[in-house]
């Protein structure tokens, strides 16, 4: 089973608005549909998407949701995704049933999630960056390590 992280895209910090309704920049857009572009060849058949509440989240996951045909309406949309913490993170995740998960959220949770769950040591999932790991099952994860099969940050595809 696959467990696709992706971090949401750089947000704007032109306009003075609470950190939830950040929206993206436009380095945010360009680098979602490179990205976006690129995942599209590891993606299982099958997968759900949850993703965090915040404006620069739902904009990310909507970019991801065009590019790769996937009906906006059906991602789940959660505010307990809207973390920073690895550990409520980590609950989330355990939580849900699916075989094959995308979850859309935010740093520092992402990368310490993956170092501690992952098979190697990432320094930092950048904005809009994407990391897929292969478990035996996710509610165990607390009881396993996961193998990171694939990792995709905007830098590696310019």
């Amino acid at each position: 089973m696959l467990l696709i992280l992706i971090r949401h895209a750089k947000s704007s910090w032109e306009h003075d608005l609470i950190d939830h309704e950040r929206p993206l920049s436009s380095k945010g857009l360009k680098d979602s549909q490179l990205v976006f572009n690129e995942i599209r060849n590891f993606l299982p058949s099958k997968y759900v998407v949850y993703s965090s509440t915040s404006k620069r989240t739902t904009q990310t996951v909507k970019i991801f949701s065009i590019l790769n045909n996937l009906q906006f309406e059906n991602i789940i949309f959660k505010k307990e995704l809207y973390t920073f913490n690895s550990l409520e993170l980590e609950k989330c995740i355990k939580k849900y049933e699916e075989e094959n998960l995308i979850i859309f959220g935010h740093n520092n949770a992402i990368t310490d999630f993956v170092n501690k769950f992952g098979n190697y040591y990432v320094e930092n999932v950048p904005t809009c960056g994407v990391v897929i790991i292969k478990f035996e099952h996710l509610n165990t994860i607390s009881s396993q390590k996961g193998v990171i099969i694939k990792t995709i940050f905007p830098r590696d595809l310019k």
